[in-house]
């Protein structure tokens, strides 16, 4: 299959990858800078553009693209950056599939829970409405982007992503740094839910999108999400920690600023669209995706 990825250089997208060719698939990585490589094309998703010819013969695609949500404070200019840097691509990429003829088959379109908001025990599936914090709006903008390959026929699966378990990854990264020196503890009280999914749950979730009959939104989350505390507990065990020093919320917002609501927010999530596509998890439970993530950090 030959399939076009957007945000390949990222954290998921490099391993996603690297995944499609061990697969034998053909990939076309969109870079916005001259290719150096094979199979790299440019475009520039800010202005729209996106040479429709060079993706002649795609027959799928996964968008990734996005500023990442952690890696700075969350002043005006950075949130209008974390929202452009998702529905500048994600239209640019579906304005351009939908002119392909033929047509990909499906796009596999980046997406997050954060749509959902803080929902405290509320247990949320892809039925669930949207919530009213910033990231939900962003991400509801986010999946309307795409609208043009839908109205196309291009099966659309908004991958809904959770807390990507992964060396440097969002929350991850910057827990496991305090936690290898021992400093680590719960977040905030320890009691919002997190629902998690590891790096290598997420790839191979990507890639089972690709041909699994779905559409509209997918929840990428483990089937088992944790409290922050229990979730924090099962990682000092795994990494061999004391995870006794909870950080206070106060701390926590003057570290991450806004960023740190999204930390403390509590999402109950449970992928009832990827179970019932036939999907299987390698990490089902916090128990083996901490051990799992403290081998990846060795």
């Amino acid at each position: 299959m030959k399939v076009v990825v957007c945000g390949a250089s990222g954290l998921i997208g490099t391993a996603l990858r690297e995944r499609l060719v061990g697969l034998g698939h053909e990939v076309v990585q969109l870079v916005r800078r001259e290719p150096t490589e094979p199979g790299q094309v440019r475009w520039d998703p800010a202005r729209g553009e996106l040479d429709v010819a060079a993706l002649t013969g795609v027959e799928a695609a996964v968008n990734l693209s996005g500023a990442g949500v952690g890696d700075k404070r969350w002043s005006p200019g950075y949130q209008r950056e974390v929202l452009a840097s998702r529905t500048e691509p994600t239209r640019t990429l579906a304005e351009a599939l939908a002119r392909l003829d033929p047509r990909p088959s499906v796009l596999v379109q980046g997406s997050a829970i954060g749509v959902y908001g803080h929902r405290g025990e509320e247990v949320l599936t892809e039925r669930s409405s949207p919530g009213s914090t910033f990231l939900a709006d962003v991400v509801v903008d986010w999946e309307a982007a795409a609208r043009p390959a839908q109205d196309a026929g291009i099966r659309t699966a908004f991958a809904r992503t959770g807390l990507v378990m992964a060396p440097g990854a969002g929350a991850f990264g910057k827990l496991l740094p305090l936690l290898r020196l021992g400093l680590g503890g719960p977040l905030g009280d320890g009691r919002q839910w997190w629902s998690w999914i590891t790096l290598e749950d997420e790839v191979s979730a990507l890639v089972h999108l690709l041909t699994a009959d779905v559409e509209g939104p997918v929840d990428l989350t483990g089937p088992a999400p944790a409290r922050n505390a229990e979730l924090t507990r099962e990682l000092g065990r795994a990494f061999g920690r004391p995870t006794v020093l909870p950080v206070p919320a106060p701390a926590l917002r003057v570290v991450v600023g806004g960023f740190a609501e999204e930390v403390l927010a509590s999402q109950r999530v449970l992928p009832e669209v990827l179970l019932g596509s036939g999907f299987r998890f390698r990490h089902a439970d916090a128990t083996a995706a901490a051990r799992w993530l403290a081998d990846e950090v060795g």
